[in-house]
């Protein structure tokens, strides 16, 4: 499932409301820095190279779908179009913040909210593999939502689950870089069990795996958890969905120490 628009949408988020998407990658393929076993948008694509959208392309794109529905919702038009936005969302064809113009994009999509939704909230899905660059980290602390990826804290099942472009990259790598924040942001975390092509069988979900999530979430302190479960078609396709019944029981001891969980399952 890729995206071949810069701005797509508005979409249903089960995790965000109605959201107006936003891909800074390209139309034509997956380009991330992470080749997550799960993702809707499939492989990364290998591109010789790659074309992103200018910050002015980006800029005259989200201008033009807000004032379109800007304009349906002032003339009550029951189409799909026509709905209030909730948030303006930074996700698309793979890791936003590896647009090289990100902290630009970012204060033009605040003014541009401002300008014509002003009670949207401008978010960001990121796999948090970018927050080496501080001008990343300006971009994030603009934004209303962060929500940032670790889908394990134990590195080898992160490598199995996430596929890093960076093969050195650690759990406490990403962990140590998520501190930045100070709690003032929401951590998203995928659970997944299920079988590699080479045969490893993969499970964040096991008792291991849940201890050392529950201390990486003790330390970051997240103003907000959000953990989900696979919902679309996958490049590895023998990944099994989580019941709804044990993520209830993945959130409970962290609600019942009084962290807000959003489960989409």
């Amino acid at each position: 499932m890729l995206f071949s628009e810069i701005v797509y949408g508005p979409i249903h988020s089960r995790r965000l409301g109605v959201s107006l998407g936003v891909n800074l990658m390209p139309v034509n393929g997956k380009l991330c820095s992470f080749n997550c076993i799960y993702c809707e948008c499939g492989f990364n694509q290998p591109f010789a190279h790659p074309v992103l959208p200018t910050r002015s392309e980006v800029h005259d794109a989200l201008e033009k779908a807000l004032m379109q529905n800007a304009k349906c919702k002032m003339q009550n038009e029951v189409i799909q179009k026509g709905v209030g936005i909730d948030v303006i969302t930074f996700s698309g064809n793979g890791e936003p913040t590896m647009h090289p113009e990100f902290e630009g994009i970012i204060e033009d999509t605040c003014a541009l909210r401002d300008k014509y939704y002003p009670q949207a909230k401008v978010s960001v899905l990121s796999n948090a593999t970018q927050l080496g660059r501080e001008d990343v980290v300006r971009a994030l602390y603009k934004c209303d939502n962060r929500i940032l990826k670790l889908d394990s804290a134990i590195t080898e099942t992160m490598r199995a689950i996430d596929d890093p472009v960076n093969h050195r990259l650690t759990s406490d790598d990403v962990i140590s870089k998520l501190q930045l924040f100070d709690g003032d942001f929401t951590l998203q975390t995928c659970f997944l069990r299920g079988t590699l092509p080479d045969g490893r069988i993969v499970d964040n979900t096991t008792s291991e795996e849940l201890d050392a999530w529950y201390k990486a979430v003790w330390l970051l302190k997240p103003k907000q958890i959000m953990i989900y479960v696979i919902d679309r078609a996958t490049p590895v396709k023998t990944l099994e969905k989580i019941s709804r019944e044990q993520m209830e029981a993945i959130a409970a001891p962290l609600t019942k120490e009084g962290f807000r969980v959003q489960i989409s399952a």
